[in-house]
């Protein structure tokens, strides 16, 4: 399948590019008005053809178009995807609010063209571990889930424009973080609602720090740090029930496999890609095995889905949930 990536900056070219070239799509144009990134594209992908616009790209021959660039562009680049009828997968937030996000999937739906997001954290090794455990019924009747993604990075970094634009630009960890650790927890434990939030920017650019409590409507209530001010980080999950917990206290490698320019050939990992998972009973602590992470899945059930043999691997009513609970967590903060 030939595939056009829209941007080619930490997203574009560490995460969606090796994933898309180890599922096996040709990655025949990607997008940059940036001098730098299109001398990496061209190193990366030889017979690319990069382009400076978006509306350059979508005039390719393509089967999918992949949006990574700035959330600020989401829209504006899946839509004109969408004219061109051109199936899409926009890396998340697939909107920068709900009703953004909504313009978005509707579009497609008027159109008849697939609309999708990357919520990649579903694969990492800890999400696929949490699935098998809930499954097994080891922890009894689970009533809490805490999880986390921080960090201690106390000074702003002035080239980033996550830490440094507003919220209506698209900057912040409320739609940078936020998305995967509500993504995870509602594929674990369902459907939720927003029972209280805190955000705010504590080195004086954008949110940096977030704490969103949601309540399933199994009872689950799930409690979800995003910061990177945090000197002394939380375990990366804990799940507590009836009969135990569980903890996951790493990420799995995969991001860093990418960053150091590996990638899943196949669509498999050829080195381990497992965390360590244990189950704690008050004192008593067991190690148990962790699932091998792998975002290629996510690739590999698109390229399924865009040929009618598989569902898309993200449901849009997932996207919106998200984007409503951010919407809603802005709110309450700022109405105090």
């Amino acid at each position: 399948m030939r595939v056009g990536i829209a941007g080619y900056g930490l997203a574009g070219r560490y995460f969606h590019a090796p994933l898309l070239k180890g599922c096996g799509y040709e990655v025949a144009a990607i997008q940059t008005s940036n001098a730098e990134r299109a001398g990496h594209a061209e190193l990366d992908f030889p017979n690319v053809d990069v382009v400076a616009t978006t509306e350059e790209l979508v005039a390719h021959k393509l089967d999918l178009v992949v949006v990574a660039s700035a959330n600020i562009a989401h829209a504006h680049d899946a839509l004109l995807a969408i004219k061109a009828g051109i199936p899409v997968v926009v890396d998340k937030p697939m909107g920068r609010t709900l009703a953004e996000t909504k313009s978005i999937i509707d579009a497609g739906l008027s159109a008849n063209v697939p609309v999708s997001t990357f919520f990649n954290r579903r694969w990492d090794s800890d999400a696929l571990t949490i699935k098998r455990v809930i499954a097994s019924g080891e922890l009894g009747v689970i009533h809490r889930m805490d999880s986390r993604f921080e960090r201690f990075r106390p000074d702003l970094n002035p080239t980033s424009w996550r830490e440094n634009m507003n919220a209506a630009d698209g900057g912040g960890q409320l739609l940078d973080l936020q998305p995967h650790l509500i993504s995870t927890a509602i594929d674990w434990f369902g459907a939720a609602t927003l029972v209280t939030a805190s955000v705010r920017a504590l080195r004086g650019g954008a949110d940096d720090d977030s704490l969103l409590v949601i309540k399933h409507l199994n009872g689950v209530i799930s409690y979800l740090s995003a910061s990177a001010v945090v000197g002394a980080p939380g375990p990366r999950i804990r799940i507590l029930g009836t009969k135990g917990a569980l903890v996951i206290n790493d990420l799995d490698p995969q991001e860093e496999l990418l960053r150091n320019g590996m990638y899943p050939k196949g669509g498999t990992w050829n080195v381990p890609t497992a965390s360590r998972a244990f189950i704690h009973r008050g004192n008593d602590v067991e190690e148990i095995a962790g699932e091998n992470g792998n975002y290629a899945l996510f690739y590999s059930a698109v390229a399924g889905a865009i040929t009618g043999s598989s569902p898309w691997p993200i449901d849009n009513k997932d996207a919106l949930l998200v984007a409503q609970m951010i919407d809603q967590a802005r709110l309450m903060n700022e109405h105090g």
